[in-house]
């Protein structure tokens, strides 16, 4: 195996794990939230601000957020590190 070859082959692998991790991260959440709301509705019913809104709703709409948000993590981490490697490794040939 060449030099650029192992260098694909480790930014490759590196995005593998970044892509595992962040999925995993976000699938914790979802069932984080829907287990929570599943099998203690005592405490996700439970009224927060005055009153107005419970805490299921409260995790709900930060269950949405964090998928925009790993997904920007992402895109960040991308643009600044996989794409300039790739680029830069085909520009050898």
């Amino acid at each position: 195996m060449t030099d650029d070859e192992a260098r694909l082959r480790a930014i490759v692998t590196k995005r593998w794990r970044i892509g595992i991790v962040l999925t995993a991260v976000m699938t914790v959440v979802y069932f984080g939230f829907i287990a929570l709301v599943a099998f203690d509705k005592d405490d996700s019913g439970t009224l927060i601000a005055d009153g107005r809104v419970s805490v299921g709703i409260v995790l709900g709409a930060a269950v949405i957020i964090v998928a925009p948000v790993l997904t920007g993590f992402y895109v960040r981490w991308a643009n600044r590190v996989y794409d300039p490697a790739v680029k830069a490794l085909r520009s050898k040939r």
